[in-house]
C-alpha cells in the first residue's frame, strides 16, 4: 500500500513529463492527456492485483491508433514510447522519493512495463501487418483495374485500326490491279505500301488476340489434329526465311507426332509459328533450330531448341508477359525475322495463351544469355492428348480419323 501511495504521488509529475516529451513545445491534445491518465490507472490496478493483463485493452488501442500531439511532430513506435515512459517514471522516483521508496516503486512497476513492452510489440506488429495487408489489397485492386483498362484500350484501339487498314489495303489492291503500265518505281512503291499494311495488320491481329486471352474470350474451333501436319505446313511457310538467314531447320520424328489431338489447328499453328519465329530472331545466321518431342502419359511434349544467344534466368518468365522486349529497343532491327529483330513483344504471350487454352503449358530452359558463346534456348510445350473426347461429335471424328489411318 505504501508503495502504491508513493507511485500515486508521482502521477501528476509523470503525466506532465510525458506530455512535454511528446509535444516538444506543441499544444497537447486533451485526448492524449486522458490516455496517459488511463494508462496510470491501469498501471495501479495491475500492480495492486498482480495481473498486468489489465493493460491489454489500452495497448491494443494504442497499437491500432497511437496517441499523437496536435502538431504531430513526432510519431512514437509504441514499444519505444513505453520505454520512454518507464525511464521517466524511474527518473521521477529517484528525484522525488527516498531511495527505499524509489526502489519499491521501480520494483513493482518494472514487471508491468516489461509485460507492456512485450505485448505492445506483438500488437503493433499485428496492427502493422493488418494495415499492410489492406494497403496491399488496395494496390492489387488498383493494378487489376489498370490491367483491365489497358486490355480494354488495346481491344478498342485494335478494332478501331482494322477499319482504316481494310480501306487502305483495298484501295492499294485496286490501284495495283486497275492502273496499267505502272513504272517499276511505282510498282515498288505500291508493294512497299502493301507490305507495310500486311505487317501492321499482323500487329493489330496480335493485339486483338492478346485482349481475347486477357479476358478469357479466346474461342477454339476444336477438331482432330496431328502435330506432323502442323509442322509440315510450318516448314513449307518458313523455308524461305530459314534459307535467307542460312539457318538449318530439322524436325525429328518422335512418338506423339502422329497422335491425334483435339485442338484448334489454326491456333496451334499460330502458337508454334510464334515460338519458331522467336527462335529464328534470336539465333544468329548459320544457326540451327530443331523440333523434337516425346510421348508422356496423357500428354505429348514438343521441344523447339535453337543455338541462339540464350535467355538470362531472370528473364525466362518475363518473355511470356505481353509487351516484354529484352535488350535495348534502339539496337533492334526493323525486320521481324532478322537477328534480334523488332516487334511489339506479343508472340510468346499469345503462344502461351493459346497453349494454356488447350489445357497445356509452355516454359523455356536456357543456360543464360551470351551473344558470343550462344548457349541456345529450348522451349517445352506440353499438350494433353485428350484421346477420349468428351464431345460426342469430336469423339466420332477422332475415331473416324484413327480408323482411316489403320486402313
Amino acid at each position: 500500500m505504501a508503495t502504491l501511495d508513493s507511485l500515486r504521488r508521482l502521477r501528476p509529475l509523470w503525466v506532465q513529463r510525458i506530455a512535454n516529451m511528446a509535444a516538444r513545445g506543441a499544444t497537447v491534445r486533451a485526448t492524449f492527456l486522458q490516455e496517459l491518465e488511463r494508462f496510470f490507472n491501469l498501471l495501479e490496478q495491475s500492480i495492486e492485483t498482480g495481473d498486468p493483463a489489465w493493460m491489454d485493452g489500452l495497448l491494443y488501442d494504442w497499437a491500432s491508433t497511437p496517441p499523437l500531439t496536435v502538431a504531430q511532430e513526432k510519431r512514437y513506435i509504441l514499444p519505444q514510447l513505453l520505454n520512454q515512459m518507464l525511464m521517466a517514471l524511474i527518473d521521477l522516483a529517484r528525484e522525488n522519493l527516498r531511495e527505499k521508496e524509489a526502489l519499491g516503486v521501480i520494483h513493482v512497476a518494472l514487471p508491468v512495463f516489461t509485460y507492456c513492452i512485450e505485448k505492445a510489440t506483438r500488437f503493433e506488429m499485428e496492427s502493422r501487418l493488418e494495415r499492410a495487408m489492406k494497403e496491399l489489397g488496395a494496390v492489387q485492386e488498383e493494378l487489376e483495374r489498370l490491367e483491365r483498362t489497358k486490355s480494354n484500350f488495346i481491344s478498342v484501339a485494335a478494332h478501331e485500326l482494322k477499319t482504316p487498314l481494310t480501306l487502305i489495303e483495298g484501295y492499294t489492291a485496286m490501284m495495283r490491279d486497275t492502273v496499267q503500265n505502272l513504272s517499276p518505281q511505282a510498282s515498288h512503291f505500291l508493294q512497299g505500301i502493301y507490305s507495310g499494311i500486311r505487317r501492321l495488320r499482323q500487329i493489330v491481329d496480335d493485339m486483338i488476340d492478346v485482349s481475347l486471352i486477357d479476358t478469357n474470350m479466346l474461342k477454339l474451333n476444336l477438331q482432330p489434329v496431328q502435330l506432323k501436319t502442323l509442322f509440315g505446313l510450318l516448314k513449307a511457310e518458313l523455308d524461305a526465311t530459314f534459307q535467307e538467314r542460312k539457318q538449318t531447320f530439322e524436325i525429328h520424328p518422335f512418338n506423339g507426332m502422329n497422335e491425334w489431338l483435339i485442338g484448334d489447328p489454326e491456333r496451334l499453328y499460330q502458337a508454334f509459328r510464334n515460338v519458331l519465329l522467336n527462335a529464328i530472331k534470336y539465333t544468329p545466321d548459320g544457326g540451327k533450330i530443331t523440333v523434337d518431342g516425346r510421348l508422356l502419359p496423357g500428354f505429348v511434349e514438343v521441344t523447339i531448341a535453337d543455338t541462339g544467344i540464350g535467355i538470362a534466368p531472370e528473364d525466362q518468365t518475363l518473355i511470356f508477359e505481353k509487351f516484354t522486349a529484352l535488350g535495348s529497343a534502339q539496337l533492334h532491327s526493323s525486320g521481324k525475322t532478322k537477328f534480334k529483330g523488332g516487334g511489339p513483344g506479343l508472340g510468346l504471350p499469345i503462344a502461351r495463351g493459346i497453349i494454356e487454352a488447350h489445357g497445356g503449358t509452355i516454359w523455356v530452359v536456357s543456360e543464360g544469355y551470351d551473344e558470343e558463346k550462344c548457349p541456345g534456348s529450348t522451349f517445352h510445350i506440353l499438350l494433353p492428348l485428350q484421346s477420349n473426347a468428351e464431345n460426342a461429335r469430336l469423339a466420332q471424328l477422332l475415331n473416324a480419323q484413327s480408323e482411316q489411318e489403320r486402313k
